[in-house]
């Protein structure tokens, strides 16, 4: 049973949530500002964050500044409908998707199954393969989910690893924009969606450039990214 935290200061909105998301199998902690969410998060184990932005005593934002610096646990952010900026933030800052407010229980319990999915099957891909890439300094390592640039440690969320390897895993060839939404965050692209544009910037700022000082994935106008193996360099497994 997947154990989740759910950080609102609305308490009759979280015994809600929680009431339905334990009908379909969860197990769920509430808290309700966001200095209880850090705290949870660091000292106990969870498989998923339900993390709302606007809390009393520190905000989402905060709160996931601080679980960052620590844990790289799943974090879904709840957000004001229509507000691309909240989204933008807490994309930018390491959270794995965000939902806008009020949502729909049954598509946050979609999107959650969606993030564990993701988790699960990197972890059965680790014990079942336990392959690396390596391309121009930068490795993967399937079987512990590392990513090293240079010698250093990467750190990576779990999404953030996921699109990292599908853009490894195909380079030197365009990856659309649809094809990684659909396959890392398993759902439909929509119109404006900016989602895997966050995660693909935030993968390449923590990646850095190359020694030749360019960037190491690519976006190509109208068609999606590129992970770009420097001439005289190969992909090694």
């Amino acid at each position: 049973m997947a154990r989740l935290l759910l950080a609102d200061d609305d308490q009759e909105l979280c015994e809600l949530l929680a009431e339905y998301l334990g009908s379909e199998g969860f197990e769920v902690d509430r808290v309700h500002d966001g200095e209880q969410a850090v705290e949870a998060v660091l000292t106990d184990r969870y498989d998923l964050v339900i993390l709302d932005i606007m809390m009393p005593k520190m905000n989402g934002f905060d709160a996931l500044r601080e679980v960052r610096r620590k844990n790289a646990t799943p974090v879904l952010m709840l957000t004001a409908r229509g507000d691309d900026v909240d989204r933008i933030v807490g994309l930018e800052m390491g959270a794995d998707d965000y939902l806008t407010k009020p949502c729909n229980p049954r598509e946050l319990v979609a999107r959650i199954r969606a993030i564990l999915r993701r988790v699960n099957a990197l972890e059965t891909e680790s014990t079942s393969q336990g392959g690396t890439l390596v391309i121009d300094g930068v490795e993967l390592r399937v079987s512990s989910r590392q990513v090293l640039c240079s010698s250093e440690i990467v750190e990576l969320t779990g999404t953030e690893f996921g699109v990292l390897a599908l853009l490894m895993e195909h380079a030197g060839m365009v990856v659309s924009k649809k094809q990684l939404t659909e396959t890392v965050l398993e759902r439909k692209l929509t119109q404006y969606d900016r989602s895997m544009d966050m995660h693909v910037s935030h993968v390449r700022r923590k990646l850095g450039k190359t020694a030749a000082d360019e960037e190491r994935i690519k976006t190509v106008r109208n068609a999606g990214y590129l992970y770009v193996i420097p001439v005289g360099t190969g992909v090694s497994q």
